[in-house]
């Protein structure tokens, strides 16, 4: 059985190891980028560069969106050179941004007007889990149309979670987020805490790490903390907009993110401060900054 030809726009820090393992499982790829220069290392693993979304999905089974906001998702499907408009009928929009909710149901109508099917499966893990295969999609779909692209989305995958309809994907990913960003912000602000203080950093970081405060992301957070090193996982800028389109999707069900509002206020700082393209670790520095 012939592979899907697959067309991926958006060759970011997690498109580039999507990109790459689709290649190594052997399907036909299209790749595009804004900033074309990101994408040209994957022509040498075989992929085809295109210069337009619309020259990308032309001919593709599946096109996958990985790109930053509501923003940049609707000019690639919507927008001049389109890629909706140059899709098939009966081919499948596979979207793994972390965008609104708002923009997830008219895209979804957008592609059902033109007889396509949508997957809405934004990701949970960062850049080693984009180049490993191992991130997980949270996927909203109806059964049909999520099996047809199953084997698309394996082969990048330690696991496809169906969450229910169109919309439900996105939710969950929000919330994660929104989890994560309090967290990140609470992280830094504990270990600008023990900088400040008599205490040894590193024995006191131990005993956080193994206690009741321990977790998975708190012993990566401290340590990139620690190191300064900011190699970016997780752009901090777009963990920031998550936590603003977090605040709008919990605010439509009644429910007030009051700590994402005040972790929001951190992240801000950090963007002033030119740390928006750094990992989301470096908001530590505005903590470090005795002048805030």
């Amino acid at each position: 059985m012939s592979k899907q030809r697959v067309a991926l726009l958006g060759i970011g820090t997690m498109g580039r190891g999507m990109a790459a393992n689709l290649l190594k499982a052997g399907f036909p790829l299209t790749v595009y980028n804004r900033t074309r220069e990101k994408a040209e290392p994957l022509a040498a693993q075989g992929a085809i560069m295109a210069g337009t979304p619309a020259e990308a999905a032309k001919g593709a089974d599946v096109v996958i969106s990985m790109l930053a906001d509501d923003t940049a998702s609707r000019a690639a499907w919507l927008g001049e050179d389109s890629a909706l408009d140059a899709m098939s009928k009966g081919s499948t929009v596979i979207e793994c941004g972390t965008l609104t909710p708002g923009w997830i149901a008219e895209l979804d109508q957008q592609a059902k007007s033109r007889g396509i099917g949508l997957v809405e499966a934004p990701v949970t893990g960062s850049r080693p889990q984009a180049e490993a295969g191992q991130l997980t999609f949270l996927c909203g779909a109806d059964q049909a149309t999520l099996d047809a692209v199953r084997p698309v989305l394996t082969v990048m995958s330690k696991a496809i979670l169906h969450l229910g309809p169109v919309g439900s994907g996105g939710q969950l990913k929000l919330i994660n987020n929104f989890l994560c960003g309090v967290q990140v912000a609470s992280f830094a602000e504990a270990v600008a805490w023990v900088e400040r203080t008599q205490l040894d950093r590193t024995q006191a970081l131990d005993f956080l790490k193994t206690g009741a405060a321990g977790s998975g992301i708190f012993n990566a957070m401290s340590d990139r903390m620690t190191a300064r090193t900011y190699e970016v996982n997780f752009l901090l800028r777009l963990l920031n907009k998550d936590l603003r389109y977090a605040q709008t999707a919990a605010a439509e069900h009644g429910v007030t993110l009051t700590t994402a509002a005040v972790t929001e206020q951190l992240f801000d700082k950090a963007e002033q401060q030119g740390l928006g393209e750094k990992d989301m670790s470096a908001v530590v520095e505005v903590l470090r900054n005795k002048n805030q």
